[in-house]
């Protein structure tokens, strides 16, 4: 009787820890994945990286406009 249980309680334990490997490998390829999305996008906002540089300035450039007309609305100056 000892026996069995034991047997039992092994295999509960070694299938908790397969699942639980199997979950820390899918947990570390999901971070991997989202790690690269991050690096894949960083580039464009960078400065000096080419035509991405270009069009982040003129981003920046737009947002600076837009807030200088909200704070002309704001301060009820007519453009």
């Amino acid at each position: 009787m000892p026996s069995e249980i034991l047997v039992t309680a092994s295999t509960s334990l070694l299938g908790l820890a397969i699942v639980a490997v199997a979950a820390l490998r899918g947990w570390q390829g999901w971070l991997t994945l989202k790690t690269r999305e991050l690096e894949s996008r960083q580039p464009e906002l960078e400065p000096g990286a080419g035509a991405g540089a270009g069009m982040a300035r003129i981003e920046i450039a737009d947002l600076k406009e837009r807030i200088r007309k909200l704070e002309a609305i704001a301060a009820g100056v007519d453009l």
